[in-house]
C-alpha cells in the first residue's frame, strides 16, 4: 500500500491494481454507471433506495456529503478505480459510523463490479483502506462488519483479513423486501495509539 497526499487533499491510496480516492462530486457520472451495471448483482444485499437514487444529481449530493463527513472524519468512504483509468468506478468501500471516545470504532460496508469479483481485488482494497484506518493517522481501534449468512463472497473476504465472526444478529437490517439475519464480526487494531488524555497520572 501506497499513501499520496497533496496540500488540502484527501489521501489517495493505492495498490499494485487499485486507485481508492475519496468521495469527488465529479464522479457522479461514473458512480451511475457502476449502479447501473450492477443493480441486479447488489440487489440481494442493498437496503431500500430513495426516489431519484439512480440519477447524477443524487450521486453528487451523496458524494459530497461523503466528502464532508472524510474531512470531518466522521466516515471514510473510498471508491475502487483501476489503476489507469480514473474516470470508471469498479466499487466502493466504506467506514461509517465513526465514533470516537471509548469505542473508537466504526461499521464497514464494500462493494465490487461483479465482472471483477473471483480476482481478489476487494480483498487487496480492503487490506489497503483498513491499513489507512489503523494507521496514527485515522487511529480506529475497531472495525466491525455485518453479513448476510448466505453471502459466501463476504464472508470469505472478512475472515481472509482476520475478521472474527462474534454472533447473530436477528431481523438486523431491511434488505432487499424483508428484515434480514445478519451475522457480525468485528477487526480489532493491534497498533492503536492511546489518546493521550487516557492515560491517567500514577
Amino acid at each position: 500500500m501506497s499513501t499520496v497526499r497533496t496540500a488540502g487533499a484527501a489521501p489517495l491510496l493505492l495498490t499494485s491494481r487499485l486507485r481508492l480516492v475519496a468521495p469527488d462530486a465529479r464522479l457522479a457520472e461514473a458512480l451511475v454507471d457502476f449502479h447501473a451495471r450492477n443493480q441486479a448483482h447488489l440487489a440481494p444485499w442493498s437496503p431500500p433506495r430513495e426516489a431519484g437514487f439512480e440519477s447524477a444529481t443524487t450521486q453528487a449530493a451523496h458524494l459530497l456529503a461523503g466528502a464532508s463527513a472524510f474531512a470531518a472524519g466522521t466516515g471514510y468512504r473510498y471508491l475502487l478505480q483501476p489503476i489507469g483509468d480514473p474516470t470508471r468506478v469498479v466499487g466502493s468501500v466504506h467506514f461509517s459510523q465513526v465514533a470516537r471516545g471509548p469505542f473508537h470504532g466504526c461499521m464497514l460496508g464494500f462493494a465490487l463490479d461483479r465482472a471483477l469479483e473471483g480476482q481478489a481485488l476487494m480483498t487487496e482494497a480492503l487490506r489497503c483502506a483498513i491499513g489507512e484506518m489503523f494507521s496514527p493517522r485515522v487511529n480506529l481501534h475497531r472495525i466491525q462488519a455485518a453479513f448476510q449468512p448466505e453471502n459466501w463472497r463476504s464472508a470469505e473476504v472478512l475472515k481472509r483479513l482476520g475478521f472474527q465472526v462474534e454472533g447473530v444478529a436477528r431481523d438486523y437490517l431491511f434488505i432487499d423486501g424483508r428484515w434480514r439475519e445478519h451475522q457480525t464480526a468485528a477487526l480489532l487494531n493491534k497498533g492503536f495509539v492511546m489518546p493521550a488524555a487516557w492515560h491517567r497520572p500514577p
